[in-house]
């Protein structure tokens, strides 16, 4: 079972979308020093594009971001532990994530979320390897039964 497959329901895949929301918020309100001011400046900007707007950009990106994952989490659950499997492959996983928003961002026509993210693209890396684990914890909980 792919990962998309438990998220068909509505209400499932709105909770998702708000654990994603919070998740991200939490992250970036964690980051310090020189770095996270220039991150949480560019989140920012990119909130104040509309209301909903980050809402709304995790609800469009979960198909093809969860169809990138899907493999690294299959070859978990294979092993017996998709959280854990994850986690030790961050690196994997977020070349997977950033390879979905890469794509997203060279087609979209919002400046202000296209400078925003050309700007951090090049040093976001190490942050989305360190929120893979608890992605990975936030995914478990929609794939079970």
């Amino acid at each position: 079972m792919g990962l998309l497959e438990g998220l068909k329901e509505p209400n499932k895949k709105a909770s998702l979308v708000a654990d994603l929301v919070k998740l991200i918020d939490e992250q970036v309100t964690g980051k310090s020093g020189i770095s996270g001011l220039g991150l949480k400046a560019a989140y920012a900007a990119v909130k104040g594009v509309k209301p909903g707007y980050i809402q709304g950009a995790v609800e469009r990106l979960i198909p093809e971001a969860f169809k990138a994952l899907d493999p690294i989490w299959s070859e978990g659950v294979e092993a017996g532990d998709p959280v854990g499997y994850l986690s030790e492959n961050a690196s994997r996983a977020a070349d997977a994530m950033l390879s979905v928003t890469d794509a997203r961002i060279a087609t979209t026509d919002n400046g202000v979320v296209r400078g925003a993210y050309n700007k951090l693209r090049k040093s976001v890396k190490g942050d989305v390897e360190g929120a893979i684990p608890s992605l990975a914890k936030v995914i478990d909980n929609y794939t079970k039964s």
